[in-house]
Order: C-alpha cells, then structure tokens, then sequence
C-alpha cells in the first residue's frame, strides 16, 4: 500500500464553514517515519466559543433535534455512504497518523466502526422506542401518558490517538442519531480521521453547525470544552487521570459525563482449555496495534497445571511477530505513537525486571529499524499480582503471566484490579466459563473467542475505574438521551 500526501489545509471545521485560526499550529507526525505530515490548527478558548455556539444554535432551532427518526435518518444514511466510498483514505489516514498495520487500519480501524454506524442507522434509529406509552393510573385514561426519549443538548466529544476513526465513529454516530449536535475534539496526535469525517459531513449536507470539529493539544482549550456552560454531555475515551479531570470540570455545570478508560484485562485459562485457540488469542490481544487499547488482554492467568505450556507457546508466538513498516501486509506491530510513549513502555520493562519478573522474551528495539517509534513485544513470567507491570495500564506490546491454583483463584486474581473494561475465559466446557464470566467485575466477556470481532449489539464500557456509560447500539444511544414523563388528566381527544 503506497503512501499518499496527507496535507489538509490548517483549518477546523465551524458552522459549516473550514475555518482558519491564529498562527498556532502543530505538526502531525507519522510514528513510523519520523516525518511530519501536516500541520493542523491549535484551537484557542475563543474558538471553542464558536464551535460551541454553532453546535448550541442548530441545536436549539431544532434544525437536527426537531427532525424526525425517519429524516434523520436518511441524513445519516448519506453519510454512511459517502464514508464508505472513501473507507481506502480512512485507512490511508489511520496508517499514517497512528502507525496501525495496514491489515488491522481496514479491519478493526474502519470497517469495525464503519459497520457500527450501519447498524446504528439501519437498525437502531427505526426501532428505538422514542416515545412509549405508559397505562392510565386511575382507569379511564386519568393518569395516563407517554415516556419521550429526547436529544440530550449539545455533545463534546473526545476520542483518544489509538483508534481515531474507530473512536470518533463510536461517539459520533450515536450523538447524531439521538438528534444532538456535536463539537469533536480529536486527540492532539491524530486529528486526520476526525477531518476526513468533517469533509463528508459537509458533502453529506448536514446542517450547519450540527457537526463541528476542533483540533487543539492546549490544556486550556480543552478545559474550556469540558466546562462550557452550553454543552450538555461529555463523551470521552483516554486515560483515568484525564478523565477524572474531566469529571470535575463537568461537575459545576452538572452535565452528563460518559468516560471509556483503561484496562487491564485477564484472559482466563482454565485447565481444560484448547491452549492453541486460547494462547493465539491473547498473543493477538496483546499486542494488538502494538498493545495501545484499553481493550488490550495484557494479563494471561493461567492454570498452573498448563503453565509451562502455555508459556512455551506464547513465547515462540511472539517471537515470531513482524515489527515493521505499517504499509506491509506481513507486518504484525507498527510503531508506538511517540518517542515519549515508547519511554514509558520501556520504563515499565525496566521496572518489571527490577521487580523480579523475568523478562522471557522481547523488550527491546528492533535492530532492523533506524527510524520510527518501534519495540518489540514483551513477555514477562515469574510475575505475582502486586506487581506494578501486573496492576497498572501500560499502553504497550507488553503482557504478563500469572499462574493460579484453580478456577477461584483465577477470578480473585482478576478482579483484583482497579479495571473492570474487559476479559476473556477459556475452558473446553462452555458451562464452566460462563460460569467464571459471571463472576468477573468487568464490562465485557468473551468465551472461547466470543463471536471472533468487535458486536455492534454488546454494549462496550467498564466497571470501577474502566468507566462511566457504555457505547454500541441501544446503549450507547441512549448515553445522548433525556428522558421526560408527559402525563395527562384525562385521555386527549
């Protein structure tokens, strides 16, 4: 796949308008080249207030809120469609501005989100139930009523580096399926997914002002966003210090916060489990667009009669993974997304070998690369659950194993995390894994693979410092609702 020039104007997309601000700029980097890409703008506070005026306008003139289900609807569905004819440039944006390997940008980068919206267009909108009726009280119609379910206001949103498309899509799509308006603000490194959306938001003739993105890196900017009086809900996914910074800076104006976290998540392997399925799983979950995902499998807990084994294959699995060049099909790991992430993850290799685990394969640069922010997947053993590498989020190709006497030990280890985002069980008796899943403190649980990608129908969010609110289907559109209670003395008519 050959690289195209990405070089998009230094302007943020306002009132249906591209517009240009100030002389602040900041470079997007490829991760895998070293090279900048393009500039984009550095929004201030004042151009927070006008994308947030714009959005709070369409809103309240009902140009968007007011429509019905079904014209909504067909907006969306051009949408959606133009977005799918461009899907090759979404996956050429991914490439570069996050370093994702060409094989996972079209997968779980585009088609996984791109899918999402189709079910939220298709299938969701239709069938969602807007209003209800509530039975009479009293007889004859006293008491009686409907339960509306209503466009909550004004959304910002706020998407993370590692899954831009996939991200923005997640809160997007919903957003403007409720009938909210929405002010995007994607993170600082990868602004060029949420720009392409913009460009086909303008070509699909949404509204003005229904749709807004902001691209800015400035602390100040940001806090402005989160705390603006005029915007009802904040929808945001990164890490749990910024999100607890944005639960208080929502908090005066009393706003509805939903927050996608981190993870630290367990993949459970009982002792009858298939190794070979189970161990290629989380080979995969791990290092996974080079482990950068709150969705990450990062702790495998094994059953110590299948410890060993277990180890030996996982080890010879990644030692055999391709770190390289994003645009290469054979490739398994791109890049991380910074030199400074790439500092941090190998600050926690240090730390885990400082801690006792013993370093059992990778953990360093590759030879083969003079360029890019690239390391190689790293497997500890000899880990016990305090440790540092076995509690805290890594956002890295780094993973740690973890034996344990039986299936109750298994789930004590698990759940003795300050996540609850996801995890996995395997064992060759479904009955038995199911019965594990219950019993883990987490968001999401697949069985033997679960379905083998991404289900727009399961809600997607955490449990404990994982999060607040869910994403995907009824879920995650009812996270852009109000609900209001219309009652009446006595039936109309």
């Amino acid at each position: 796949m050959a690289e195209r020039v990405i070089a998009p104007e230094a302007r943020m997309y306002v009132d249906g308008r591209w517009v240009a601000t100030g002389d602040r700029t900041r470079a997007v980097v490829n991760p895998a080249t070293e090279q900048t890409v393009c500039a984009v703008p550095e929004a201030s506070p004042a151009d927070i207030d006008r994308a947030v005026t714009a959005a709070r306008r369409a809103f309240d003139d009902g140009r968007w809120s007011g429509m019905s289900p079904h014209d909504r609807g067909a907006a969306l569905g051009r949408f959606l469609t133009l977005l799918q004819a461009r899907r090759d440039e979404a996956v050429d944006r991914v490439v570069t501005e996050v370093g994702t390997p060409v094989t996972l940008a079209r997968g779980l980068q585009v088609a996984t989100p791109l899918d999402h919206l189709a079910d939220m267009v298709n299938r969701v909108l239709p069938t969602y139930p807007f209003m209800t009726p509530m039975p009479p009280t009293f007889g004859d119609g006293i008491g009686q009523g409907v339960v509306m379910r209503e466009p909550a206001g004004v959304v910002a949103a706020i998407t993370p580096f590692n899954y831009p498309f996939f991200t923005c899509l997640s809160k997007v799509g919903p957003a403007l399926t409720a009938g909210c308006t929405v002010v995007l603000k994607p993170a600082p490194a990868t602004p060029l997914s949420a720009l392409l959306l913009a460009e086909v938001a303008e070509e699909a003739g949404l509204p003005p002002g229904v749709f807004n993105v902001v691209t800015s890196g400035d602390a100040e900017a940001s806090r402005h966003l989160t705390g603006h009086p005029d915007v009802d809900v904040v929808s945001f996914t990164g890490s749990v210090p910024v999100g607890a910074a944005i639960s208080a800076q929502a908090a005066p104006t009393i706003k509805k916060v939903a927050l996608e976290l981190g993870g630290k998540n367990a993949d459970i392997v009982l002792a009858d489990a298939d190794l070979d399925k189970a161990i290629a799983h989380f080979a995969y979950g791990f290092t996974r667009n080079s482990g950068q995902g709150c969705g990450c499998m990062t702790r495998l807990i094994v059953d110590a009669s299948r410890h060993d084994e277990a180890v030996e294959m996982l080890v010879a699995m990644v030692a055999r993974y391709v770190v390289g060049d994003p645009r290469d099909p054979a490739t398994d790991l791109g890049p991380l997304i910074s030199a400074a992430q790439r500092e941090r993850v190998e600050q926690y290799v240090r730390i885990g070998v400082d801690e006792g685990a013993v370093l059992a394969v990778g953990g360093g640069r590759p030879s083969h690369l003079d360029k890019g922010f690239f390391l190689e997947p790293a497997v500890f053993t000899a880990v016990t659950p305090g440790m540092r590498i076995a509690r805290e989020e890594i956002f890295g190709p780094v993973a740690v194993v973890i034996p344990v006497a039986d299936d109750d030990e298994a789930v004590t280890v698990a759940n003795d995390s300050d996540f609850g985002l996801s995890g996995a069980v395997w064992s060759g008796d479904p009955l038995r894994a199911f019965a594990v899943a219950r019993r883990l403190r987490t968001g999401q649980v697949t069985v033997n693979g679960g379905g083998g990608g991404t289900n727009p129908f399961a809600p997607y969010g955490g449990y404990k410092r994982s999060g607040i609110g869910r994403e995907f289907g009824e879920a995650g559109l009812s996270e852009y609702l109000e609900t209001k209670a219309v009652l009446w003395g006595v039936a109309p008519g």
